[in-house]
């Protein structure tokens, strides 16, 4: 059990600010997502610095919170690409995560998407009250055409991904760092000509078994797997089960949203997911790791120059999520 006996620990991403930790302090958040400042890191491609990890855990801790997940260090293009010059970004890639065993910081997300990151064609769609959501349309993107990557095929990335893990893994296995692959956002392939591979359960299952370690596994970033229009509650099962499951997203989109046309949603609304249940599942089977609130409205008096990571609307769903923490577990007694 974490601080406030919740099973989960509530995580939330933030740059480390001494404003920022008495705020998560305050919210009772545990676990800090975070992104190390460029003080300790260069350009795309070069290694993250041990004695910045180091001085940015202490940091953290210092306002009784702990650094657990780094969101994250790129994996560089030419490496997913499989491009030349890769075995000398990975080497790099390596020496970061073993600089991240010797700070302390256990957790690595990171993604395979090739030339767009995650994607939203619309930031400002009305919610509840005049709040302000994030939606994705296929048909308005698709519009732009081919990028100058042109067409990459998904075997392509499928056996980059194979040469990086099988580089990678046993190195994060060996320091006792877990790998949490994100899925793609928005998870389907190919967009405007370019493939995406974590697009579904079955190929987050292809990922796992490329390498087999406990190092190798996800981050559940239950929107996207909810676009897939999949049942949360069975793969949060099926993945915790294997032991994979190293970092959750608990966000939500809106009934019958799918990969191709989807609008986000405030985290208690009524939507795709069933939120109860996914957290419930959680619990069920001991996931004990960081999860955080992913994407959240922006609500009166902020702006909405971050889409989907204002304060207040984070600030709610840190809220509910403990609130259902707390029902499911008492419910069990």
């Amino acid at each position: 059990m974490g601080i406030n006996n919740y099973p989960i620990g509530i995580g939330f991403l933030t740059q480390v600010s001494p404003e920022r930790m008495r705020y998560m302090s305050q919210m009772g958040a545990t676990h800090v997502v975070t992104s190390l400042p460029g003080g300790g890191r260069n350009r795309n491609g070069d290694v993250w610095t041990f004695e910045g990890m180091l001085a940015q855990r202490k940091e953290v801790e210092s306002y009784g919170l702990k650094l657990s997940v780094y969101e994250g260090i790129p994996v560089p293009q030419r490496v997913k690409l499989g491009e030349e010059g890769r075995d000398e970004d990975i080497e790099n890639y390596c020496e970061s995560i073993r600089n991240m065993g010797k700070a302390g910081v256990p957790i690595l997300c990171y993604n395979w998407m090739v030339g767009f990151g995650w994607l939203r064609t619309d930031f400002t769609t009305p919610a509840r009250g005049g709040a302000v959501v994030t939606t994705y349309r296929h048909e308005d993107f698709e519009r732009g055409g081919l990028t100058p990557l042109g067409e990459v095929p998904e075997e392509q990335l499928w056996d980059s991904l194979a040469y990086f893990l099988k580089a990678v893994a046993p190195v994060a296995e060996e320091v006792g760092v877990k790998l949490a692959m994100h899925p793609d956002d928005p998870p389907r392939s190919p967009v405007r000509g370019i493939g995406r591979i974590m697009t579904s359960p079955e190929n987050f299952q292809r990922m796992l078994d490329l390498v087999d370690s406990p190092a190798n596994g996800l981050t559940y970033c239950q929107g996207c797997f909810t676009e897939m229009n999949i049942d949360n509650p069975t793969w949060i099962r099926r993945f915790a089960e294997q032991g994979r499951l190293h970092f959750a997203h608990y966000r939500n989109i809106n009934k019958g949203g799918n990969a191709d046309n989807f609008s986000e949603t405030f985290h208690d609304e009524e939507g795709e997911a069933d939120m109860y249940e996914a957290m419930k599942t959680y619990i069920d089977v001991g996931f004990d790791g960081p999860m955080r609130p992913d994407h959240a409205p922006t609500m009166e008096g902020e702006g909405n120059d971050h889409p989907g990571y204002a304060l207040q609307g984070r600030l709610m769903a840190v809220g509910y999520m403990k609130g259902l923490m707390e029902a499911i577990v008492k419910s069990q007694k």
